[in-house]
């Protein structure tokens, strides 16, 4: 049984019970075939244990479907989210569905009460980017055995099997740190975040296999935990002034690698003559900033359309709901000012 005070499914009212989920539904729905006094006790059992059903289900049955998707962004503000969004959002109305949107804000708990809300809401289904703060699974898992259709999209949750939608990152974060090495850098420092996120795990080993490639060792290359520009301008002075000097840095987003040109620059060093960036996303802050920054592409819109249709798929009973469908997105090198030319 799920601990105190999460979700309960029909199947944990069956067992409870001793009976089938069929007669805990028509208990329930107050069905006379089902006595009154087994009625009350399911319903309250039910009521105690934060029990919601099987929306779509439900609608299913009715000969209705529900058509509004749950997306859950982790911030509104980020570029490459929003990119997602869109593409979420013209595959959707295409199709006849509408969205209900909401950003978790990095937050374990603020995502666990959103996936209940969009529940509760009557959404046919879910698309999701795994918090930060996410490390207990529950919540998702919950959705799985409702029979809800979940698809994650860039940040996946590896403790659950469901579909995804991820962009090639071990190969984009190769190829940029590979070019990189290929005008002439040797020393070429990691800014990523937590390894307990597959995309940073992925990155972090494209860049790490980039290197052993062409014969550096990546323990003489800084690593560092950072995955935003007002942290990486706070650590970058220290990393650029001691005795291991980087001549190029690899970040895993562009706000990143942004904070570390302009204090690369602030310290009077040239970019990219005495050290060359390369971010992540491709946003539109990459040709912002002087110089342009030479970035990795990850088709943010063509991940949300993608996920989109897997959900749809689903929904529309094209394909099954238990069905793990895995897409991925391929990446692009941009080469711009910000490195060297071959």
């Amino acid at each position: 049984m799920p601990e105190k005070n999460a979700p309960i499914t029909m199947k944990d009212i069956a067992r409870k019970f001793g009976v089938s989920v069929a007669t805990v539904s028509r208990a329930l729905k107050g069905n006379p075939r089902i006595s009154e006094k087994r009625r009350n006790e399911i319903v309250e059992y039910a009521k105690s244990h934060n029990f919601s059903p099987n929306l779509m289900a439900e609608s299913l049955r009715g000969g209705k479907t529900m058509k509004i998707i749950g997306v859950i962004i982790p911030q509104f503000t980020h570029f490459y989210f929003s990119s997602i969004l869109s593409g979420i959002e013209d595959e959707a109305l295409r199709c006849g569905y509408r969205l209900m949107v909401a950003q978790s804000d990095e937050d374990y708990l603020r995502e666990v009460n959103t996936c209940r809300s969009f529940c509760e809401n009557k959404v046919c289904g879910i698309i999701v980017a795994q918090a930060k703060g996410t490390m207990r699974y529950d919540h998702f898992q919950q959705l799985i055995d409702n029979n809800m259709p979940l698809v994650f999209y860039d940040r996946i949750c590896t403790g659950v099997n469901a579909s995804r939608v991820t962009v090639d990152d071990y190969t984009g974060a190769f190829s940029a740190v590979e070019y990189m090495i290929k005008t002439g850098c040797r020393k070429i420092a990691f800014y990523g975040s937590s390894m307990k996120l597959e995309i940073s795990k992925n990155r972090y080993n494209g860049w790490h296999d980039a290197l052993l490639k062409h014969g550096i060792n990546p323990d003489d290359c800084p690593t560092m935990l950072c995955d935003n520009r007002e942290d990486a301008e706070r650590i970058t002075p220290a990393v650029l002034q001691s005795d291991n000097r980087p001549d190029a840095f690899f970040a895993i987003n562009d706000d990143t690698a942004i904070g570390i040109m302009y204090t690369a620059k602030r310290m009077g060093l040239r970019v990219p003559d005495d050290v060359s960036v390369c971010g992540f996303t491709n946003g539109q802050r990459a040709v912002a900033c002087d110089p342009m920054l030479t970035t990795v592409e990850q088709n943010g819109y063509e991940v949300g359309r993608l996920s989109a249709d897997i959900l749809i798929s689903k929904v529309e009973g094209r394909t099954p709901v238990d069905k793990v469908v895995k897409r991925i997105v391929r990446t692009k090198l941009i080469v711009r000012g910000t490195t060297k030319k071959i």
